[in-house]
């Protein structure tokens, strides 16, 4: 007997996938029905991987060719497992910081890249376009952020916050402060181990009152470690963005510092990244761009990583001596450094808008493996 492909069709139309609404044929399960004389070859593919549903798959379509079209058919089913993909797990632990809305980190890969002048910088802007906003130095060997909001002789005082005592943060130009600056002298190095200094870390976090604020931003130390680790486990970031220079050098730091944001058992997304020093332009030339450190390299990495490119910052003297003084460049209104800030700022409170349409709030991660730490006993 010569078999018909409609015939055959037909017949899977009473069939209905393990686990699915809807018969096989509908669904799409069925790829392929090849007949030849009285031989007819299945092909499907199902979503179910257990060995029973694939076994009962089988024998449905062997029972139903054989009862509703030709008893005596030769039938092959080739039975393909096309498992959805399954969700990451949510690694995602602890509870969010109450008053804070987003809490944005600034890193590098590299030091000496100009992190902490963007991270003040942008406090400032935020300050500026309205929100409130903190800045929580966590570069615990190199505090620099005292220095920039011209706060360094200052100390936090001690407050009653429902009956416990707290730390409020120096302010100065609208923005909360705090760093470990405020705690050791200028010419004291912080000499500390990993959980040490991730204790200090706890208690500006968590013995703090920071009360209501928008943005809480924490300027990172440079690199992929420890510190880094521990900001992570204590607070829910809600985006980082990463700051680099356009050379070769700090581009390869830089790719790395995205990369640990974005690992599975870390998963905090990347708001973008930033291209500081990006051209050097004279004063008594305002119309020329030297490229000193290169050109569009962070522009170019923020392509190939497929993340959002925040803006650039030029390389001016003004930046530098602002800094070194104290008052934040984007305080300089009417200057083409309020205007850049100003556009890097607006993308950056952009993506998180983006991001917390898109994604549900995070919150602290649990690290669930210690594998690569020497100190953990085999």
């Amino acid at each position: 007997m010569k078999l018909d492909k409609k015939d055959i069709l037909k017949a899977l139309e009473t069939i209905t996938v393990p686990g699915e609404g809807q018969n096989m044929v509908e669904s799409g399960a069925v790829k392929n029905v090849v007949t030849f004389a009285d031989e007819v070859i299945v092909d499907i593919t199902i979503k179910n991987p257990s060995l029973q549903a694939k076994k009962r798959t089988e024998v449905d379509i062997l029972k139903t060719i054989h009862e509703k079209v030709y008893k005596k058919a030769k039938i092959t089913v080739n039975i393909k497992v096309e498992a959805p993909e399954k969700p990451k797990p949510n690694l995602i632990k602890g509870k969010p910081i109450p008053g804070i809305q987003n809490i944005v980190a600034v890193a590098s890969g590299k030091g000496g890249v100009g992190k902490s002048t963007v991270t003040a910088n942008l406090a400032v802007s935020l300050s500026k376009m309205g929100f409130k906003v903190g800045v929580l130095d966590a570069d615990i060997y190199g505090p620099s952020i005292p220095i920039m909001f011209d706060v360094e002789a200052e100390k936090p005082l001690a407050v009653n916050v429902e009956g416990k005592s707290k730390m409020k943060p120096v302010e100065n130009y609208g923005i909360k402060v705090l760093s470990i600056g405020f705690f050791t002298q200028p010419n004291q190095a912080v000499v500390w181990r990993g959980p040490m200094a991730a204790k200090a870390l706890n208690q500006m976090i968590f013995d703090a009152h920071w009360g209501e604020l928008d943005f809480l931003l924490l300027d990172l130390p440079p690199g992929t470690g420890d510190i880094h680790l521990s900001i992570m486990q204590s607070l829910p970031i809600t985006g980082a963005v990463v700051v680099s220079t356009p050379q070769n050098v700090a581009l390869a730091d830089a790719k790395k510092g995205v990369a640990m944001f974005q690992q599975d058992s870390i998963s905090v997304p990347v708001l973008g990244i930033i291209e500081n020093m990006a051209y050097f332009t004279p004063a008594e030339l305002p119309d020329n761009k030297y490229y000193i450190f290169g050109e569009k390299g962070a522009k170019h990495l923020a392509k190939d990583l497929d993340v959002p490119f925040l803006g650039e910052i030029p390389l001016v003297q003004s930046i530098r001596e602002a800094g070194d003084v104290g008052r934040p460049a984007a305080l300089q209104t009417a200057t083409p450094l309020e205007k850049a800030f100003e556009t890097l700022t607006q993308n950056v409170v952009q993506e998180v808008v983006r991001r917390n349409e898109n994604l549900p709030p995070t919150e602290a991660i649990k690290i669930t493996t210690m594998a690569g730490c020497s100190a953990v006993k085999k």
